[in-house]
């Protein structure tokens, strides 16, 4: 049964991690090499997550009272680390502007103006 309560532990745990790095990836992602590093961290705290995850489900444990939610935490961990991925070294995969270039072009219309 310690098995079980260190896996509830670590995998709640790299998840709380890898949560906290998503929300600072803007932070981070000032420097190129910044953002590419922490969406590999991110992507792997995620792989781990879910195979503990899976590994939990399977030897009986439980994640706030409930034996069902392991595996769709687990899944949803992959496709984040997926999803998390598609970005990476700096391609722009969406398409939009980002807020820094927004930024700059407003900063060089302005200077062109004076």
């Amino acid at each position: 049964m310690e098995l079980v309560s260190l896996l509830e532990s670590a995998s709640i745990t790299l998840c709380g991690i890898a949560t906290i790095l998503w929300i600072a990836i803007g932070t981070l992602a000032r420097i190129e090499q910044g953002e590419i590093i922490t969406q590999k961290v991110v992507a792997t705290l995620c792989i781990v997550s879910a195979i503990m995850l899976f590994t939990l489900h399977y030897l009986g444990g439980e994640l706030w009272g409930s034996t069902t939610i392991a595996r769709p935490l687990a899944v949803t961990a992959i496709i984040v680390a997926i999803t998390g991925m598609l970005n990476i070294k700096g391609k722009d995969v969406q398409g939009e502007t980002n807020p820094h270039q927004i930024m700059k072009m407003r900063a060089a219309e302005r200077r062109e103006e004076e």
